[in-house]
């Protein structure tokens, strides 16, 4: 049965109904009364007064009330929870007064102020500019800066704007290098190097501020050219290219022509070494056969003649197929056709099956002599003379 209803408990009378009796509960007005006259009595030494002393009191009994209440909202308001992440810097009346890491943290408030800082957080700076390059050229330069903080305390305490700080300082790295720097390193080939060098001077300028900044790296997206001068800078590259391109063709034609040059030369140096020696040493053969002959010509000086004439006359009929001899007493010079006779003797020779033995070699010196005297006869027969 319900609790409400008739017969049920509570002698089947509902608690929160409005109508009188004696099990209805205290008025709300009676319950503060009640509680006034207690904090009242514990204020004032538990003695009672009179009606006009318990309006006085119950007034400070409300005052009490509501400094217990406040103070217990300025304790809550002094309690924080940090992250692994965070940190937090603790100033006591303005006054630097500790640095608190993760974990639950109460600071009377007030009293304390507390700046908490995420200080593992990547974070990132763009920006992007005009500016004047060393060989005073226009260039636009995009960049993007990636730092987190290294000292909560100086960024919290030692400049008014850290981030402000941070972006006039990377400005004017920026200026400074690209101004020290020529086009085409900062379009092309030194952007690496750039991004280093910017950095390391950015992170000066902020050392020297204290900032509590760490830069952990600069990219320079690109360098390009103000628009309105962009065709003719991308000209001008193209040019650049183009002469790279030849560079390295001429440095390809160079490698294959510079060793097959300098394998000729060394093949000229090596043959001109070895006619060097061949001729020294044909040299010394004939003055040492000179003076062998001249030895044996004065032994022998008509026999070392003519065998020195008949050599001189083999060596000269061997270079030559034809031979014109001069026959005394007459009008016309003997041919000999050597050649001829030379091929008759190798087919002769390939008769034999390439092995001459006495009886050839006299016959062909016989067919030798042959044509010699009939060329000799019929050089010294006389001619008629035409009627």
């Amino acid at each position: 049965m319900a609790w409400n209803e008739p017969g049920g408990g509570n002698g089947g009378k509902d608690p929160w109904n409005s109508g009188g009796g004696k099990n209805n509960p205290p008025d709300l007005d009676e319950l503060l009364k009640s509680l006034s006259d207690k904090l009242g009595g514990i204020f004032s030494g538990g003695k009672g007064g009179d009606s006009g002393g318990g309006g006085a009191g119950s007034s400070a009994s409300f005052a009490m009330l509501g400094l217990v209440v406040a103070a217990l909202i300025w304790a809550a308001l002094g309690v924080y929870q940090l992250d692994a992440k965070e940190q937090a810097v603790v100033l006591r009346l303005g006054k630097f007064h500790g640095i608190v890491g993760d974990g639950l943290h109460w600071n009377p408030p007030l009293v304390d102020s507390v700046a908490k800082i995420n200080v593992t957080e990547m974070r990132q700076y763009h920006t992007s500019g005009e500016m004047l390059t060393e060989d005073e050229n226009i260039v636009e330069v995009p960049l993007t800066v990636q730092y987190n903080i290294k000292n909560v305390k100086d960024f919290v305490l030692n400049v008014k704007d850290p981030i402000v700080s941070l972006q006039h300082a990377t400005d004017s790295a920026l200026r400074h290098v690209v101004g020290s720097t020529g086009l085409d390193a900062v379009l092309s080939i030194g952007r690496q190097k750039l991004g280093v060098d910017i950095q390391d001077r950015l992170q000066t300028y902020l050392d020297i501020y204290d900032a509590g900044i760490n830069i952990v790296t600069v990219n320079v997206l690109e360098g390009k050219p103000p628009s309105a001068v962009k065709d003719a800078y991308d000209d001008v590259i193209k040019a650049r290219e183009d002469r790279e391109r030849y560079i390295n063709e001429a440095q390809a034609y160079a490698n294959g022509i510079v060793p097959e040059a300098q394998g000729r030369a060394k093949r000229v140096s090596e043959e001109a070494t070895a006619y060097k020696a061949r001729v020294i040493a044909e040299a010394e053969g004939d003055a040492k056969r000179f003076l062998s002959v001249l030895a044996e010509y004065k032994k022998a000086p008509e026999v070392t003649r003519e065998r020195m004439y008949l050599d001189a006359l083999q060596e000269v009929f061997a270079n030559t197929s034809k031979v014109l001899i001069d026959v005394e007493g007459g009008n016309n010079m003997m041919y000999l056709p050597l050649d001829k006779l030379a091929k008759q003797s190798s087919s002769l020779v390939g008769e034999r099956g390439g092995v001459l033995d006495d009886n050839d070699i006299n016959s062909i010196a016989n067919r030798v002599i042959e044509n010699i005297n009939k060329r000799a006869q019929s050089s010294t027969a006389p001619r008629r003379e035409p009627r």
